[in-house]
């Protein structure tokens, strides 16, 4: 998670019907920001084309001692958020923007495998990385680089100062307890809303309909992405806003400590969806063998030990010590909510769509 650039889009009304988006403008800040139409890798021997999300940042001597001891320039190209990077690899996958991809996450990884998008390449794993890779990726399209939680966060001073008990499940959400509390992205431009959507799926079945409805009468308040939630809206994040509930991350809470070795946030360890985030190299890429230098790159020690503090992710190396605010005050579910990724696929437009209909009325 990116606190300063995870979703850069304008805040939307319950009342305001959300449209489902398609192709390259659906989720998320689809924009470029690399300054490329898209048209051509502008990669050669010399280079090697990185095509990602807008939330990419490693160290910049990380970067370089890559291109130094890989003899290439490493070009990094953002393509919006999880969602609007993948339908774009998918869009463009006759003639590849870049030559190696990073950031589809597993709310998206089964569409652009089924598409094509990715080439064949299964490199060395640090350990602890098997268990996170793609469910029935048999062609090894995909590498999983690191990983996170979208959780419920709680303002815990707010609601001690009010004398309510927080809540703890996604259930007690509909709880009128906690009426116009809840700020939470949306699922159809926002690639943690739609985790956040995909726990619902996971916890009510066919009735996640219901749930959500019940979610509206009781005043959730519907963002277009992650940052107007907790930063406009939530009322730890730095922005005045007036809901102390908000979806976001398990390691938000290590990023508003309270000076007094402790943290003003929690995140609600029940109501959490796992996410993985994956690198693969593009079919068609004109430097496959670049493309796969940075997969390697990417999963190289140094670089999974910045995870945490350049892109707020958890590595998934197992041989990384993490940051001492995160082992103290992120902790990780035991049992996140899971959705197989073929049922995402097959279902995810229908799920939008209802989830659209319902939040809209």
């Amino acid at each position: 998670m990116n606190l300063c650039t995870r979703a850069r889009l304008q805040m939307v009304s319950i009342t305001v019907p959300l449209t489902l988006l398609a192709a390259s403008c659906s989720l998320g800040g689809g924009a470029d920001e690399g300054g490329s139409d898209g048209d051509s890798t502008g990669s050669g021997p010399d280079t090697v084309v990185l095509v990602t999300h807008d939330s990419f940042a490693l160290p910049e001597e990380l970067v370089a001692s890559f291109e130094e001891q890989s003899g290439l320039e490493l070009e990094v190209r953002p393509s919006g958020d999880a969602g609007a990077l993948t339908n774009k690899l998918v869009l463009t996958k006759d003639s590849p923007t870049g030559d190696v991809a990073f950031g589809v996450d597993n709310t998206f990884a089964s569409r652009a495998v089924d598409e094509g998008v990715f080439a064949s390449y299964a490199p060395t794993l640090p350990e602890g990385a098997a268990e996170l890779e793609l469910p029935g990726d048999e062609d090894d399209a995909l590498t999983p680089v690191d990983t996170g939680n979208v959780c419920v966060n709680v303002d815990d001073t707010w609601f001690e100062r009010e004398g309510i008990a927080p809540p703890r499940t996604l259930a007690d959400l509909a709880d009128p307890a906690y009426q116009d509390l809840l700020v939470v992205p949306g699922a159809a431009t926002s690639s943690p809303g739609m985790a956040f959507l995909l726990a619902t799926i996971a916890e009510f079945g066919e009735a996640w309909p219901a749930y959500w409805a019940d979610l509206v009468d009781n005043g959730v308040k519907l963002t277009s992405g992650w940052s107007d939630a907790y930063q406009a809206d939530f009322t730890q994040g730095g922005g005045k806003g007036d809901r102390p509930v908000v979806v976001s991350y398990d390691s938000s809470p290590a990023f508003t400590v309270d000076g007094e070795g402790g943290t003003t946030t929690s995140a609600l360890l029940d109501t959490c969806f796992r996410q993985v985030e994956y690198a693969g190299v593009l079919a068609g890429a004109e430097n496959p063998d670049g493309a796969e230098q940075v997969v390697d790159f990417l999963l190289s020690q140094e670089v999974q030990a910045a995870l945490p503090t350049s892109m707020y992710v958890f590595p998934v190396s197992s041989d990384v010590e993490l940051p001492a605010e995160w082992a103290e005050f992120a902790p990780q579910p035991d049992a996140p909510y899971d959705v197989d990724p073929d049922a995402i696929a097959a279902n995810r437009d229908d799920w939008l769509r209802e989830w659209s209909d319902v939040t809209s009325r």
